[in-house]
């Protein structure tokens, strides 16, 4: 079967004297009956140049989902006399979520059933979900597209009906007021921009919602929540380099909205209440943030009382505020670390676990007066465990741990973090796994995984799916390259705006060294990463085309200068503090220079899985399209390159528990058969 050979349409793009031809870029129409004919011959001839992996395939699915507990249920917590927890019934897609009162376990209640909910649908999910301060009323946002536009339901918990009053275009979350009569909640612009927060009153149509905030400025978006405390409700708006917050007193609504200090450039910071004071997450004057206190009503930062101290080698990441402790999380040498404040005597105690290369996360610690702070714990071989540390002892207690079903032994598997040189000498931590009786130095295949952009960071974790490539004699491993924070605010700033180059070179290090100190065979080596990780693999394949033997790239950011020169598109306009605008010559020759579309040359490249979301709201879905159709054009190799477009979903793929696993199941499939080291390798 013949690759598609869509049309060509002459489409100049000129800027700074500079001109680029985009023959492709007529793609951006889906009106044009041409756009989905051409999505849907790639879905095509990617079905049948992988026709042979369809049983490994369906072989890697049964092993996924097979692992999978099928009654699962999470954790219950309890907020306002009642406790929470989320369930999956054996075989569903989808969740269903109850609650009961303290102590009376027989009166528990079903708040909502996504599986039913969801049954008939293409893509379904629920977004954030909240109960009204009089127990009455549950709010939850609804996606049954995948573009990330929810639209928020409100439940009677009393008569058990849904209320007529359906809210569109929504960022699918709400804050109650005390009387909870009404709610906050934010919307979507056009350009899915979280810009707008109103207030609905129950019973009242949708569009006599006032509107209490409205962010201008594009570069920001804007959320609300309420305190922990119950105490306040807060708008936060907040650009990639700068916050600005302001709050209501709910006992005081009257006294209106206080800017808690105004937006400044470069200054990011959050709030949590705390009994007469704020405490504030803050970079003023620390890169890694520091950690101050002030009274409520209080807004120069010259008067604010130092808690925790900057750390230069130490990241302040998040709080957790409770009635007489604080529970902080930060990083310090690429690990994760958990730490305890007494309130009263300001003694600091850390919290020790025994792996290096560990993720912790909070977990859900919604009560004020709780005696523990509950976390999530993972790393590659650990499967993800639910702890509550006591706030006084320290003391561990497991409340859950994941199960794999059939059976899971740690011990079988090896987890161990690396160093490894980049070009300029900087020293990037890789975490890495295998399993022990499968692996053979200098013989065995591998996949790298990296994202690096936005100051995310891509902690170890255990991963269920990830056993079939494991099991198969596979190292697994995760490039913690600048752009993320593993290694604090620097690690990100050294891999954003001028410094974006870095990014790809520390991957492009850690490929050669996996390779040069014989984890994996030379021949051996397969990449993925998705979204600007999809970015990554796109660059990377360009500057080192033999490094890598196959890519996954899903849903990638792969059309840079294009897409940040159209402030019409999603996001745009925020991000030019992370990749910078293009507007200005100088960010348009360094987007230029890596750009995955604009720098396709004749060579061959590694075989390359590509995948897209038609209502992707994050990356387009046209920009893999385009890719893979320009790829084809210039390359002169034998190299298979496939693209599978989800027709029904967005950016984050299939919305189902275990439908999902099918794209999984496609990725593993394409690296197994495309990765090879020896004919003898199974």
């Amino acid at each position: 079967m013949k690759a598609p050979a869509p049309k060509k349409i002459s489409k100049l793009l000129e800027i700074h004297q500079d001109t680029r031809h985009d023959p492709y870029y007529w793609m951006r129409d889906l009106d044009d009956p041409d756009t989905m004919s051409y999505l849907k011959a790639e879905n095509a001839y990617g079905r049948n140049r992988l026709k042979h992996t369809e049983a490994l395939q369906e072989t890697i699915y049964q092993e996924i989902i097979g692992r999978i507990k099928q009654d699962d249920q999470s954790v219950p917590y309890r907020k306002n006399g009642y406790w929470y927890q989320t369930r999956y019934l054996a075989g569903s897609q989808h969740p269903q979520f109850w609650r009961w009162p303290d102590n009376n376990p027989e009166k528990e209640q079903l708040l909502w059933d996504a599986e039913k909910a969801g049954k008939d649908q293409s893509y379904y999910q629920i977004a954030s979900r909240t109960v009204s301060s009089d127990n009455r009323y549950y709010l939850f946002g609804e996606d049954r597209v995948g573009r990330r536009l929810y639209t928020l339901r409100i439940k009677d918990l009393v008569t058990g009906e849904l209320l007529d009053e359906a809210i569109p275009h929504t960022s699918g979350s709400g804050v109650w007021s005390p009387d909870g009569q009404s709610f906050y909640y934010t919307v979507k612009d056009d350009k899915l921009r979280s810009c707008r927060i109103r207030q609905h009153v129950l019973g009242t149509p949708a569009d006599q919602d006032i509107e209490i905030y409205f962010e201008a400025d594009e570069t920001y978006s804007s959320f609300v929540y309420k305190t922990k405390s119950e105490q306040f409700i807060v708008i936060v708006s907040s650009s990639t380099v700068s916050d600005e917050f302001r709050y209501l007193n709910c006992d005081h609504p009257e006294a209106g909205w206080s800017v808690f200090l105004p937006r400044k450039r470069h200054h990011e910071y959050s709030i949590y209440h705390h009994k007469e004071h704020f405490y504030i997450r803050t970079n003023w004057n620390a890169t890694n943030f520091k950690l101050m206190r002030c009274t409520v009503g209080q807004t120069n930062p010259e008067d604010w009382e130092e808690v925790i101290p900057h750390d230069p080698a130490g990241y302040l990441e998040d709080v957790e505020v409770f009635e007489n402790h604080l529970a902080i999380l930060s990083r310090a040498n690429a690990t994760k670390e958990v730490r305890i404040i007494d309130l009263q005597s300001m003694q600091v105690k850390p919290v020790e676990f025994a792996e290096e290369a560990r993720s912790i996360d909070f977990d859900q610690n919604p009560e004020y007066q709780a005696k523990q702070v509950r976390i999530q714990y993972t790393s590659l071989i650990t499967p993800p465990s639910v702890i509550d540390i006591g706030l006084e002892d320290g003391l561990f207690t497991i409340r859950k741990v994941q199960e794999v079903v059939g059976g899971y032994q740690p011990e079988k598997y090896h987890s161990e973090r690396i160093w490894v040189k980049a070009d300029d000498g900087t020293n990037i931590p890789v975490s890495l796994v295998y399993r022990k009786d499968k692996w053979r130095k200098g013989a065995s295949r591998g996949l790298l995984y990296g994202y690096g952009s936005y100051g995310i960071s891509i902690d170890p974790y255990f991963s269920i799916p990830r056993l079939s490539l494991l099991d198969r004699g596979f190292v697994y491993a995760i490039a913690h390259i600048r752009g993320g924070q593993e290694l604090g605010r620097d690690w990100y700033d050294q891999g954003k705006l001028k410094f974006k180059l870095n990014t790809f070179t520390d991957f492009i290090a850690c490929g050669k060294a996996l390779i040069n100190r014989g984890y994996v065979c030379p021949a051996g080596l397969g990449a993925m990463g998705g979204s600007a990780g999809g970015l990554l693999m796109g660059t990377v394949m360009n500057m080192a085309p033999e490094l890598f033997r196959a890519m996954v790239a899903a849903v990638p950011f792969v059309d840079v200068v294009t897409t940040m020169l159209d402030d019409s598109i999603p996001l745009t306009t925020g991000e030019y503090d992370e990749w910078g605008n293009p507007n200005d010559p100088e960010y348009y020759e360094l987007m230029k220079s890596y750009s995955p579309y604009d720098n396709i040359s004749g060579g061959p490249y590694p075989s390359l899985l590509v995948t897209a979301g038609l209502h992707d709201s994050q990356v387009q879905y046209w920009e893999p399209a385009k890719w893979v159709a320009k790829l084809r054009d210039y390359t002169n190799g034998n190299s298979l390159i496939v693209l599978h477009t989800n027709l029904e979903a967005g950016h984050s793929g299939a919305s189902g528990r275990f439908e999902r696993h099918h794209e999984t199941a496609l990725e593993f499939a394409f690296i197994i058969d495309q990765v090879i080291c020896t004919p003898t390798d199974s």
